[in-house]
């Protein structure tokens, strides 16, 4: 087929065949595993965490500290999860970082901020993937690579476009709870010191009885949360692009520790079947008037690496890295980073990266892998079996049954996001957040970010879309972005200087 004759509007497999979606994954009925027969999605993924060498595709720009968890409360008819019994203190590394700015960019960018935790347990680590905001861009993982695509740079320019990005959240309306916040005053933090952490996803909890829970992380700053506005995240962005970076390593050098208080969510097994929205759908928050929140512990960061580039550059986090006592549930972004996240540590780092010093898991009695060679290996099992099972005293493991931390799933294999429940709307949690969380002021600050990101480069052919996007959320908001932009628009800023003002010479 030539190039002019080819069928416009859908894509292809990397083989050339039609592709069979690129909005959903393919998942045994709508809560579901993803299957691995799903080849394209597998094709997508792997190839979205090959695409930049050798830093980070998402969260590039960040930083980090040590620490340690102590679980004050007694949460054990929850989990048995040996980090989480009453007394237990556990050695553990934060991440913190913006998503889609280069290692180059500015901290002070109005970007969602990750906040990835590596707790060394005695059962294993313990990886918690999760950003300063309880909610995500979108609910498929299928979506991931298009999303992040569309907040970084044009193929032809080489620049970051805004167009693109409301574009792409415009046609995704499912993201208007998380630009809710990204536009609001959380969207730019004081300081990592000054903004709660969430696991975003919903995890399966699993105690000594094998009762199950669903639960969702919220680790709430003890500095208290403090946000900049604009004018002053751009002024800083200009003055010191390491402002966030800084402010932690300083503080911590000060002895002035940060610290977070972890409390949990808890939703029984069976309530997740009937409750009024899908409670595994990463764009909804669980309400605390029916799930409240109950305290567990403190995370306290008390030390700076030794080297950035060994402790920090190399730390690989992954929401794969679980613990007995800890699950996965039916959520499919938190599905598909199972996989994607440690594939693209084996691209990025190698497939060996659990090896690394700061990757091990450095306080169970020992690792019994049969994993192994590969390049940079330099653990080894000697000339012990390499396989399993053997008749030569290696162990292994050999569970059969029931999984404890599964769930139940039948039907027809189907490409949708989940079944739509009684408030499974897209837009109204975001109303929530707007006209019944925030007061006038913070409203009136919305309005003018918005505006002024709408300003910078949303193209007419865009505009209508944006305007209905926020009138879906609340008219009178939708209304007064569209004056505010149309106002701009009849009084556009200058164009950028040819020749900066201020050259000397």
């Amino acid at each position: 087929m030539s190039e002019s004759s080819r069928p416009q509007g859908g894509s292809t497999t990397v083989t050339g065949a039609p592709a069979p979606s690129d909005r959903n994954s393919l998942t045994l009925g709508d809560t579901g595993p993803i299957l691995l027969h799903d080849h394209h999605f597998l094709d997508q993924m792997a190839h979205f965490n090959r695409e930049r060498v050798p830093e980070r595709n998402v969260h590039a720009k960040g930083s980090g500290a040590f620490g340690t968890f102590v679980t004050t409360e007694d949460v054990s008819a929850y989990t048995k999860a040996a980090l989480f019994q009453p007394g237990v203190e556990t050695e553990m590394l934060a991440r913190f970082s913006t998503v889609a700015g280069e290692q180059g960019s500015p901290d002070t960018w109005r970007d969602p901020r990750g906040f990835s935790l590596k707790f060394y347990t005695t059962e294993g680590n313990y990886d918690l993937v999760g950003n300063n905001t309880p909610v995500f861009f979108v609910r498929d993982t299928m979506k991931f690579p298009h999303f992040i695509r569309s907040q970084k740079r044009r193929g032809g320019s080489g620049l970051r476009d805004n167009d693109m990005q409301w574009d792409f959240w415009t046609h995704n309306p499912e993201s208007a709870h998380q630009v809710t916040w990204l536009m609001g005053d959380r969207g730019l933090p004081r300081s990592w010191r000054h903004m709660n952490g969430y696991g975003s996803h919903t995890y399966m909890w699993v105690n000594e009885a094998g009762e199950k829970h669903w639960i969702k992380y919220h680790f709430k700053s003890d500095q208290g949360v403090k946000c900049l506005t604009q004018e002053s995240g751009d002024q800083i962005a200009g003055e010191d692009s390491d402002f966030h970076r800084r402010d932690l390593r300083e503080a911590i050098e000060r002895e002035e520790f940060p610290s977070w208080t972890l409390h949990v969510q808890v939703m029984p097994y069976e309530d997740a079947k009937t409750y009024r929205f899908n409670p595994f759908d990463l764009t909804k928050v669980w309400p605390h008037g029916d799930y409240p929140l109950i305290k567990v512990g403190t995370m306290t960061l008390n030390r700076n690496p030794d080297n950035f580039f060994a402790e920090i550059e190399q730390a690989a986090f992954e929401p794969s890295a679980v613990v007995p006592g800890i699950g996965f549930s039916p959520d499919k972004m938190l599905l598909g980073r199972v996989f994607s996240y440690a594939d693209t540590h084996r691209y990025r780092i190698g497939p060996n990266y659990h090896q690394l010093p700061v990757n091990r898991p450095k306080n169970v009695e020992s690792v019994n892998t049969y994993t192994f060679d590969g390049p940079m290996a330099y653990e080894h099992s000697g000339d012990a079996p390499v396989y399993a099972p053997n008749s030569y005293g290696r162990g292994y493991s050999d569970l059969t049954g029931g999984a404890e931390d599964g769930w139940e799933a039948d039907g027809e294999m189907v490409r949708q996001a989940y079944a739509l429940r009684e408030e499974d709307d897209d837009f109204g949690q975001a109303r929530t957040l707007v006209n019944e969380v925030w007061d006038d002021d913070m409203r009136d600050r919305f309005v003018a970010n918005v505006s002024g990101h709408i300003l910078g480069g949303v193209k007419e052919q865009t505009l209508p879309r944006v305007f209905d996007y926020w009138k879906s959320v609340d008219p009178d908001l939708g209304k007064r972005i569209e004056e505010t932009v149309r106002a701009g628009a009849a009084d556009p800023p200058a164009p950028h200087p040819t020749e900066p003002e201020g050259v000397i010479g």
